[in-house]
């Protein structure tokens, strides 16, 4: 049975210490005394310098690239909490690592997204903290409570401050439509929808667009940037098709191989994205804008630590 703690603890490992101390800040808490390091043969060591005994832990952690490193100090630090009698630990994942492989898409495929689930409860985690999973219905790959922040609300309020003229909300593929129709929601405004067909893993081919966009500012909006294929061709058909400007914006900056080069000399204006992945100095660059998911994470923590709803937040 989970006791509730008298103290709230934040802790992080390695993969977003900027976000977490933001959240700390914005709680007024102390960051958690705590070191995640390296023994000589790459072994992760954790070790925790503070009683946890019967409090309220929040261990704050994406598992971004390298992502089974940030995975295994993240379950490390949950088994680490475990066995000093903490009262309840939340994993905050701002993003969440293996989600794409969610389904058997064909023969003898693995469900990664379900493995990574076992593997948090397993370590010892009470519940769990995220935001805009690549598939909603990973949060039914855990038995035990998922809160799922979303960051359409986020990104929205930063288009609204824009005073954006004449835009569509743009779909870069099929399965992404009920997000760009919530985000279109918000801004009042039309969707389209690229249909494109992917012959192989991070690679795609664009092939048509559903809807109007002649004239128009066109917004493309996804949960992630990886490779970064999809969002330029796509950017690169809508021009074609009559769009006067292409902005872009997504949750989760993976940025991984050719991203950054991509992007740069594609005809995306300026590209929004949320600072739930870190994107260090060297892949960051003049048309990337980073708004911070540090307040919304803030106050869910809160909520979850006072024992009061959560959804207020996703429902908003």
């Amino acid at each position: 049975m989970i006791t509730h703690g008298k103290n709230i603890k934040i802790f992080t490992a390695n993969s977003n210490p900027s976000l977490a101390n933001e959240i700390a800040g914005l709680l007024n808490v102390k960051m958690g005394n705590s070191k995640v390091g390296r023994f000589s043969d790459g072994e992760i060591s954790v070790d925790i310098n503070e009683t946890v005994r019967g409090a309220d832990v929040f261990v704050i952690q994406s598992t971004n690239n390298p992502v089974n490193d940030y995975l295994m100090e993240l379950l490390i630090m949950i088994d680490a909490f475990k066995r000093a009698s903490a009262g309840r630990i939340t994993a905050v994942m701002p993003y969440y690592g293996y989600a794409r492989q969610d389904r058997k898409a064909k023969a003898r495929d693995p469900i990664t997204a379900k493995l990574v689930a076992d593997l948090i409860t397993a370590a010892g985690a009470d519940r769990v903290l995220t935001m805009d999973l690549h598939a909603a219905q990973i949060q039914g790959y855990f038995n035990i409570p998922v809160d799922h922040l979303l960051g359409v609300p986020i990104l929205a309020k930063y288009y609204l401050s824009q005073n954006l003229k004449n835009v569509v909300v743009v779909s870069p593929d099929l399965g992404s439509v009920t997000r760009a129709r919530k985000f279109a929601d918000r801004l009042h405004a039309p969707i389209a929808i690229i249909d494109k067909r992917r012959p192989k893993a991070n690679v795609a081919e664009i092939m048509n667009i559903i809807g109007d966009v002649k004239g128009k500012t066109a917004l493309l909006v996804d949960d992630m940037i990886d490779t970064a294929g999809t969002i330029t061709l796509g950017a690169k058909a809508l021009m074609e098709a009559g769009a006067t400007k292409v902005l872009a914006c997504c949750t989760h900056p993976v940025l991984s191989g050719p991203a950054v080069e991509e992007l740069e000399k594609s005809v995306i204006s300026e590209l929004v994205v949320l600072n739930t992945i870190a994107i260090p100095e060297e892949k960051r660059f003049d048309k990337l804008k980073v708004l911070s998911v540090a307040p919304v994470f803030a106050e869910a923590i809160k909520r979850i630590y006072d024992d009061v709803s959560v959804s207020k937040l996703f429902e908003e």
